[in-house]
């Protein structure tokens, strides 16, 4: 069944507002049009007017399903680490390199270490310490007891990170780059390879079941 999406309609603030008229406004993070927060059913979502941009999308047992994925997420990311990313054949010499072996693989070249470690923490640090994150966040209300210690700070940091969590990047990059050198070598993926290409997968199913405005009440209470 097709979730029904159901607008708000526009609230701009008023001079004056008080601390609850403010807390029950909701801005669209993509273009800043300002609304009056209802809470929509489970399955339904509330979308911006102006841009269409998903403001509350709530669903039945959404905390569990993250937690489930965020859980999939540092698996991954650690075997990855660990487990052969790819292995190159040509001219009858074969080579192996897991992902922490490509991003620090410049760890000693003066200032291009900084690169490897930056490298290394997009794709590898900052993916898993994002999902050990929502973690924390989402346990306890799952559990329905009250929210961890900073939470919200937490939860924050979090959001804050998103954009600079790459795992996902790195692998559709090595896989654009792996076509362009197939007629040069022989190519064979590892396991770490399938790994970061279901990481993908599992990313996109994790920003689809957040309804960060849901979260966020959650810790308020």
């Amino acid at each position: 069944m097709t979730p029904t999406q159901t607008s708000h309609a526009p609230a701009p603030p008023r001079p004056g507002l008080s601390a609850a008229q403010l807390a029950g406004l909701i801005a669209c993070p993509r273009c800043d049009a300002v609304y009056r927060a209802v809470q929509p059913a489970p399955g339904e979502r509330a979308v911006c007017m102006r841009c269409d941009a998903v403001l509350i999308a709530p669903r039945r047992r959404a905390g569990e399903q993250i937690i489930a994925v965020a859980l999939a997420v540092v698996v991954l990311v650690v075997a990855a680490t660990l487990a052969p990313f790819l292995a190159i054949e040509a001219g009858g010499r074969a080579h192996a390199s897991s992902v922490l072996d490509a991003a620090l693989a410049f760890a000693s070249a003066g200032p291009a270490a900084i690169l490897a470690l930056a490298v290394a923490a997009l794709i590898v640090f900052i993916p898993v310490l994002r999902a050990l994150l929502v973690i924390y966040v989402l346990a306890p209300i799952v559990a329905n007891r009250p929210p961890a210690p900073r939470a919200a700070a937490a939860f924050r940091l979090s959001e804050a990170l998103r954009p600079w969590s790459m795992a996902e990047i790195f692998a559709i990059g090595c896989a654009v780059a792996l076509v362009k050198i197939a007629d040069l070598a022989q190519v064979h993926f590892g396991p770490a390879f399938w790994m970061f290409a279901a990481l993908v997968v599992l990313v996109v199913i994790q920003d689809g079941f957040m309804c960060r405005y849901s979260v966020w009440k959650s810790l308020e209470r």
